[in-house]
């Protein structure tokens, strides 16, 4: 069923939701205060779907149909007139946060769920003083949500259960893929799961142990192509011959071990910061950056088509 879904903030994560919103058929407006912002992100999802077309992520839809559901609108006020649910994307500052989601509270429908694209912002945080706190809630996704398909929900202590229920079925029907996190804990679970993974990887480099392209070669070359179908706990159960307890019980204490070894995180240093940098300067100049981000997008592109269609084939 179509909705009307309004988008606050036009930059590269706002422009990315308006196109995941209006390629499964709702009504989006987007509504950005800088001048411009919001037809600079009309004419970004114009250059990406054709692309999107191609490997089956308009969802049967063509490039005109999608366009035709994207509208800027002129104030805030029009972007929230009769919307179901709001995805919020300005600056990623508690001030910002708790100044957007006043006005939100005050201007939106009593029934419109209010959700925040905040990577580690908890909800409670900014709602916590609203009237209509209890529709507030944190649809964190990661960049861009348009490729990547994943996001957290993550509700406040007094967000209400029907809201977080709209929000995953809203966010499913538009070809997400949710998680609903049983209460709120800083960095959500993406941001502590690569905080952890990225504090080993310094420490690796600092050591050296390996170095910048030893540490990325591991993952694309070794983990990341087992993580891109399936997640750690899905490997380590097709790990050991009977399963994940069979696998605890062959490298539990081998894990224990690595952890007890690793020891305490690390702060990274301007020192660590100068030797990351010149390392991937090195590999990858500064001016190239712009164009090797557009590559990724491509690859993202391709990965996701090639997913779509082994899921079918596998259904």
């Amino acid at each position: 069923m179509s909705s009307v879904i309004a988008i606050i903030g036009a930059g590269l994560v706002g422009r990315a939701w308006a196109l995941v919103f209006a390629r499964a058929g709702h009504t989006v407006r987007i509504y950005d205060p800088a001048a411009g912002m919001a037809d600079d992100a009309l004419a970004w999802i114009d250059v990406e779907l054709p692309a999107q077309e191609r490997i089956g992520l308009l969802r049967g839809r063509t490039p005109a149909e999608v366009r035709s559901n994207l509208a800027v609108a002129p104030t805030l006020a029009a972007a929230l007139d009769g919307a179901v649910h709001v995805q919020e994307n300005v600056p990623e500052t508690l001030e910002a946060k708790q100044a957007v989601f006043r006005e939100l509270d005050a201007a939106a429908d009593p029934e419109t769920v209010l959700a925040s694209s905040t990577s580690g912002i908890v909800a409670s945080s900014f709602s916590e003083e609203l009237a209509g706190r209890a529709r507030c809630l944190v649809g964190h996704p990661l960049n861009p949500p348009h490729l990547i398909p994943l996001v957290e929900i993550v509700p406040a202590p007094w967000t209400a259960d029907e809201v977080v229920a709209r929000a995953r079925a809203l966010y499913a029907g538009s070809g997400q893929a949710p998680i609903v996190l049983k209460r709120e804990v800083p960095g959500f679970v993406i941001n502590r799961l690569q905080g952890a993974f990225l504090h080993e990887a310094v420490k690796l480099v600092e050591d050296g142990i390996t170095d910048v392209e030893g540490v990325d070669a591991a993952v694309k070359d070794g983990l990341g192509l087992r993580w891109s179908f399936m997640g750690p706990f899905e490997t380590i159960d097709l790990n050991a011959p009977d399963g994940i307890a069979d696998y605890i019980e062959r490298f539990g204490q081998i894990y224990l071990d690595l952890a007890a070894d690793s020891g305490p995180a690390r702060p990274w240093t301007a020192d660590t910061a100068a030797t990351l940098e010149a390392e991937r300067r090195r590999i990858l100049p500064a001016d190239s950056l712009k164009a090797r981000a557009a590559w990724r997008n491509r690859r993202l592109t391709a990965l996701m088509g090639h997913k779509t269609t082994m899921e079918e084939k596998d259904a």
